[in-house]
């Protein structure tokens, strides 16, 4: 509600500004017309009556020699010379008497007027003006003309510019047609961006929410908002979640239940095997052969609810952990195992958060792995460092290596290489360092090649919750 409310608040003052900004343009647009024609008006008028001052001065063109008192003649010449612009007049006034003007001078117009008349007889001087009339505004400049310091004519230059407003009129009205097609324009676009942009919104958090999603957390689900098909399909994937939420906690909670039923009987035929007596060869060896069976049985079922634990949130405890004193008891852990060639090669300095106990137990199945892929006289070396934001733990050896078809296949469960297909093993010890890994936001990075050996890499951001790039 409070989006749509946002919304509309954006839409109206888009609606406010385009049609302020409409009007003020017009408005300007308008102003700026008027101010030119005024300014063409007043340009005309001078133009005008500088020829007729010109004229004044100069000799009859007919006879050469000067006017004179002759302001009639004055008067006809230069009327017959000049041909004023439409809605230009030309008049003249003799003796305060209206004598002649243009032959496009409205006589009806001066003939209405009769105080217009009065007014430009009475004028001494030169002068300019306008009067409002039912056609519109005359603008004039008014040109007595004295002989002995009296006045004997008028010339007088009107224009009456109605088709020059209307003009203007009809320019201001095409742009606000054009601005308003334009706002119409502006504002549909709007409409369609905060549309899109609640759909991209909508979107994103469908996104983002199915993005936090993971298969050790399903229980968040989509908001539902509205009722259409956006609004559908948030519905269809929160009933799929469901669905796989229930299938993965019935998966859980049967894994669970069959490790503790697992080792429940485990348990109870172990403490039955020590009760009971070997009297021959045969015997002892069918017992030892038992043993061996169950305590292998026992580690698959460990395995395996490790590899499902390693889903669970609270899977790693986390701690600080040094990086030099974790290198050294690793090292000190793995020269315990069998007789190789130990070889510590590099050991990083700094502190992380990590789960101590479970790195450990990936770098001892790195290092186990090793040892079965390795013979007394091959070299085993333990390095670890710190670079670029990344801790990197490593067990490498000069073993038999391995093939690159089984680089990958060899990390997935119950996998095992092609050379260690009938160890005791069940293919799960590189599933399980990989878990690991992942659990702290790493990997494990292989480097071998056949007959040259193989170098194990954990990786893992140095601070924790940190995504690793090389996952």
């Amino acid at each position: 509600m409070g989006l749509f409310r946002a919304r509309t608040r954006v839409l109206a003052s888009l609606i406010v500004i385009i049609v302020c900004s409409t009007a003020i343009s017009l408005v300007t647009i308008r102003q700026i017309l008027w101010i030119s024609l005024q300014f063409e008006i007043e340009q005309s008028l001078k133009q005008e009556i500088q020829e007729f001052r010109r004229l004044r001065t100069e000799n009859d063109p007919l006879t050469g020699k000067p006017f004179g008192d002759d302001i009639a003649k004055i008067f006809d010449i230069f009327l017959l010379r000049n041909v004023p612009h439409e809605d230009e007049f030309l008049i003249a006034l003799l003796d305060g008497k209206f004598y002649k003007s243009s032959h496009t001078a409205r006589l009806d117009f001066f003939e209405t007027n009769p105080e217009l008349i009065k007014i430009w007889t009475e004028q001494d001087r030169p002068a300019q003006g306008k009067v409002d009339s039912s056609a519109g505004t005359l603008y004039y400049w008014v040109e007595p003309i004295k002989i002995r310091d009296k006045i004997k004519g008028v010339f007088v230059v009107a224009i009456l510019p109605a088709r020059e407003y209307e003009e203007v009129n009809r320019t201001v009205l095409i742009v606000g047609i054009v601005e308003g097609i334009m706002g119409l324009i502006a504002l549909v676009a709007a409409l369609a961006w905060l549309g899109s942009g609640r759909i991209i919104a909508r979107l994103l958090l469908l996104t983002e929410t199915a993005k936090s999603i993971s298969s050790s957390d399903l229980s968040k689900r989509i908001p539902v908002q509205g009722k259409d098909e956006i609004s559908e399909l948030t519905v269809t994937l929160n009933e799929m979640l469901a669905r796989l939420q229930s299938a993965f906690i019935s998966q859980q909670n049967f894994i669970n239940d069959a490790g503790h039923e697992l080792r429940t009987p485990i348990t109870i035929i172990r403490c039955y095997l020590e009760q009971i007596k070997a009297f021959s060869p045969e015997e002892q060896e069918a017992l030892t052969i038992i043993k061996d069976e169950l305590t292998r049985m026992n580690r698959l079922v460990e395995e395996l609810l490790l590899l499902v634990k390693a889903k669970h949130p609270d899977f790693l405890h986390l701690e600080i952990v040094s990086l030099s004193s974790f290198s050294k008891e690793l090292y000190g852990k793995a020269i315990s195992l069998a007789h190789r060639n130990w070889c510590l090669e590099s050991q990083g300095s700094g502190r992380f958060m990590a789960d101590r106990q479970r790195l450990t137990q990936a770098a001892l199945n790195l290092v186990q792995n090793a040892i079965q892929h390795t013979t007394e006289n091959d070299v085993i070396a333990i390095g670890s460092q710190n670079r670029e934001g990344y801790f990197y733990f490593w067990v490498r050896d000069t073993g038999e290596g391995i093939e690159p078809a089984e680089q990958e296949r060899i990390f997935k469960r119950f996998a095992r290489g092609k050379h260690n297909r009938y160890s005791e093993g069940f293919g799960l010890g590189l599933a399980i360092v990989s878990a690991i890994a992942q659990a702290h936001s790493g990997c494990v990075k292989l480097d071998s090649q056949p007959g040259k050996g193989s170098t194990f890499t954990i990786i893992i951001p140095l601070e924790s919750g940190e995504r690793s790039e090389y996952s």
